[in-house]
């Protein structure tokens, strides 16, 4: 006892210093910027902060904006936005130094002067990635990720670090180490997860440009329940060297990293500027394909498919209108819209994905949690990770007929045979091919899919893990899929949910109406699908939608 009590007290010491860290990270931000504001008192950090991303780069490049104005103008605001949504970790003190080296540069990369937040996971050297758990505490990473080394090259300047939930298998934002995030736009919703800082900082207006990770939704969640707009690209488009996955190793679902931004343009800018040589060099597993402007900036009509829903996670009301209104706007410009059957969604979630993610029983999962101090927000997946496989199959046999979706849960949850995970990537393989297939027939250019939203209420994600069906189904597949705020929940919507029952009529189902409820004037988004490696394209699209 005595022993498990000092482990403990050890545990809450570290937790203690890394929380002092975030504060004196906020302090640090704050002398700066005074600083800051006591020399230049004619900077008018508003106007800058206005300018969207191509502007903005295009007056640092030219010179007449100089990387410092910049620079203080997005620390004060990140502040600010830490302050009220508590989405920072950590401060890079070190992007002083690169400011002020900035004006020295010779060649001037895409993103000279930018600065860029980067989410918890993504390596930046001599700084902590916790992933939330205190083991990771006071372990900095040796060197940057590969995206950061671009990002540098490229002449951004990464200043902060943004929270994570506990393992990133969550699409909340919350750990025992740095808290609860919250919802810029309402701070009673989630931000979205689990690159929920960088969602609620770049919604915040406190960051311009923001990086993620995505296995599930987790770029997608932050943008759709932040009204901003992510890509996650298809999953070996950007180097993924130097990020930390929530379950290493796992080749089922893809994980990726991606940009998120305000606007299209922005992220397109920059794909532009990570798609270099340098990505290249430095990772030599990217495939070196330069970004296509050709196919970007290409005014052809397109043939899109498109859904209302997955038939297995009901959409809310304004889901359903914002895909509706989309496809009727598309068509008025002159698209082609082709309605797509999506068919075994709940086979794809439970099978490949639960399944694919827990080959191993959870064993690897329940791992990364020994030695920590709460056992993570993940309720029903850390509970059946620990039962044993007898336990499992009983009680999937006995929740079958009155509760399908968790019997189907529980029961994909085993631990499988070497075999059995090789045949499941092969099914995955053939789900794909058939996939494209369907897609080919129909002679697609793209995709237009309903995203999870409005954002839900703090602590619903960790209630509502069936509820990322419309976002994994392109982790599975690998496609490139980026999301895109198209409309606002109206009264009427509030009023239609009232009638919500869900597919299955369960206490998921239930739980979500619950969750959807109260969001009048929140932002509603869509996801822009395209084939994979076809990034532009995506982006292309996403430009369409976001332009009507």
């Amino acid at each position: 006892l005595l022993l498990r009590w000092r482990r403990r007290r050890g545990l809450w010491k570290k937790v203690e210093e890394a929380r002092r860290r975030q504060e004196r990270s906020l302090v640090q931000m704050e002398t700066a910027v005074q600083r800051f504001r006591e020399q230049h008192p004619s900077v008018n950090a508003v106007s800058i902060l206005s300018l969207p991303l191509p502007e903005l780069s295009k007056k640092l490049r030219d010179g007449s904006l100089p990387p410092e104005h910049v620079f203080y103008a997005y620390v004060g605001k990140a502040l600010q936005i830490a302050i009220e949504t508590n989405c920072i970790t950590e401060y890079l003190q070190e992007s002083e130094t690169q400011v002020r080296k900035a004006k020295l540069t010779e060649k001037l990369g895409l993103l000279y002067g930018v600065p860029v937040s980067i989410k918890d996971s993504i390596d930046c050297e001599g700084h902590d990635s916790t992933l939330g758990f205190i083991k990771n505490i006071n372990k900095p990473a040796a060197e940057d990720s590969v995206v950061v080394q671009v990002l540098r090259r490229q002449g951004a300047i990464p200043f902060v670090k943004t929270n994570v939930p506990q393992s990133l298998i969550s699409y909340d934002c919350k750990n025992l180490i740095f808290g609860q995030t919250f919802n810029p736009l309402l701070y009673t919703r989630s931000p979205g997860g689990s690159s929920g800082g960088e969602g609620a900082l770049v919604g915040g207006g406190g960051s311009i440009l923001g990086f993620g990770t995505d296995v599930g939704g987790s770029l997608r969640f932050p943008a759709a329940f932040c009204g901003i707009c992510a890509l996650k690209p298809t999953g070996n488009r950007l180097s993924k060297k130097g990020i930390i996955a929530g379950v290493l190793g796992q080749k089922a679902v893809v994980a990726a990293v991606g940009p998120m931004a305000k606007d299209v343009e922005s992220l397109a800018l920059c794909m532009r500027a990570l798609l270099c040589e340098d990505m290249f060099n430095l990772d030599s597993t990217v495939p070196p394909l330069p970004f296509n402007e050709e196919v970007y900036a290409s005014t052809q009509p397109l043939r899109i498919g498109y859904y209302e829903t997955d038939f297995f996670t009901m959409p809310s009301p304004a889901m359903r209108r914002a895909v509706r209104e989309t496809k009727q706007m598309l068509e008025d410009a002159g698209h082609t819209l082709v309605p797509f059957e999506l068919t075994n969604v709940d086979y794809m979630m439970f099978n490949f994905c639960v399944r694919g993610m827990f080959a191993d029983g959870g064993a690897s999962f329940l791992k990364k949690f020994k030695g920590e101090l709460e056992k993570s927000s993940m309720g029903v997946f850390f509970w059946l990770a620990k039962s044993p496989s007898w336990l499992k199959t009983l009680l999937s046999w006995i929740a079958k007929p009155f509760m399908p979706r968790f019997s189907d849960i529980v029961r994909s949850m085993r631990a499988n045979t070497v075999d059995e995970v090789w045949s499941l990537h092969h099914e995955i393989e053939e789900f794909c091919y058939q996939f494209i297939a369907q897609w080919k027939k129909l002679n697609l250019d793209v995709m237009l899919c309903p995203m999870l939203g409005p954002a839900l209420g703090i602590g619903y994600p960790g209630k509502l893990s069936v509820a990322v069906s419309y976002t994994m189904l392109y982790n599975a597949l690998d496609f490139p899929v980026g999301v895109v705020p198209v409309t606002v929940v109206t009264d009427e919507d509030e009023e239609e949910l009232k009638g919500y029952k869900g597919y299955f009529r369960d206490w998921w189902d239930r739980t979500l109406a619950k969750a959807f409820r109260g969001s009048a004037g929140l932002p509603v988004a869509v996801q822009c699908v395209a084939l994979p490696w076809q990034e532009e394209l995506c982006l292309r699209f996403m430009k369409e939608v976001e332009a009507l």
